[in-house]
């Protein structure tokens, strides 16, 4: 099959498309021709070498977490799902015409292949940081970096749990967060005081998804334990909760659906681009001004 490779980290070039050999599901996994897969952050660390702490690339990679497509193969002990069905989830190396998935649900009513390869780690990943911070009905939350693609799964999922959201942007997205159901407030030096006056009494959680400005928002939440990120790797060592997984994702992914087909969750993808162009899709997601999703497609 066609897949997107790397062979050594280093900057986008390094992309390049190669035949591989298709994958085999495993037990309670499925494998799906993919139509569409969603391009993170992640990626282009896996891919430029941050995350490898130093070890040398063994065997070419390749990168990607989610994709929406259609099942062609199913693992033992996997049931109620069939050959043929369209789904969305998260799996490893699904920049490619096949991919396996560890966690899936039923492509949300309304929703093209496209618009679903955008949900699943946005989702997965907010409804893993509330749990963490299990707010009540009514609590004020931040969300730091609202404007990204999980910040704004952040702001309509927390909105759909019925919590106040403050949300931290660039000005010319604060439009935009409005229309999600924030609250927006420029990022940078004075956010504290910002914060502040919009919620005088505090805020009763702070899902960091941006990785900067660690010292605010502990003042802003009023502890470290009241602050969750899936961007500072170091922000344990001050207290506050780092999460890079775990939890059900399966029974997220059904809420993330649920939602989805609803229509209060809803991803802006900003760009689709062919598979064959995932070097561009690495240099727009690295500069982190795309204000939303990157896709790339699979004919």
């Amino acid at each position: 099959m066609r897949a997107v490779v790397f062979d050594s980290y280093g900057p986008p070039d390094v992309l390049h498309t190669a035949e591989v050999a298709a994958p085999t599901p495993a037990p309670g996994s499925v494998r799906i021709r993919v139509r569409a897969a969603g391009v993170n952050p992640f990626d282009y660390k896996q891919r430029s070498g941050m995350m490898s702490r130093g070890a040398a690339l063994e065997a070419p990679v390749v990168p990607g977490l989610e994709a929406a497509g259609v099942v062609d193969a199913i693992g033992e002990g996997v049931e109620g799902v069939a050959v043929g069905d369209e789904v969305f989830g998260l799996g490893r190396a699904t920049y490619a015409e096949q991919a396996v998935l560890r966690a899936w649900a039923p492509l949300p009513a309304g929703l093209g292949f496209t618009d679903a390869a955008a949900l699943s780690v946005a989702g997965e990943t907010t409804i893993r940081m509330l749990d963490v911070l299990r707010p009540a009905p009514g609590a004020t939350v931040l969300v730091h970096g609202a404007a990204g693609g999980v910040g704004q799964a952040a702001v309509q999922i927390a909105v759909a749990n019925g919590l106040r959201v403050i949300g931290t942007a660039s000005t010319h997205n604060h439009d935009w967060l409005r229309e999600l159901g924030a609250e927006p407030v420029a990022y940078g030096e004075g956010l504290v005081e910002r914060v502040r006056a919009l919620a005088p009494d505090g805020v009763d959680g702070v899902l960091d998804t941006a990785g900067s400005q660690l010292d605010d928002l502990i003042a802003i939440a009023g502890s470290p334990a009241k602050v969750v990120t899936i961007a500072n790797y170091t922000a344990a060592e001050r207290g506050v909760h780092v999460t890079g997984g775990g939890g059900d994702a399966s029974a997220a992914l059904a809420t993330v659906a649920g939602l989805a087909a609803s229509g209060r969750l809803r991803v802006r993808v900003v760009r689709t681009l062919p598979l064959e162009q995932a070097a561009e899709a690495h240099t727009l997601s690295e500069a982190r001004s795309s204000g939303g999703k990157i896709v790339l497609t699979v004919s």
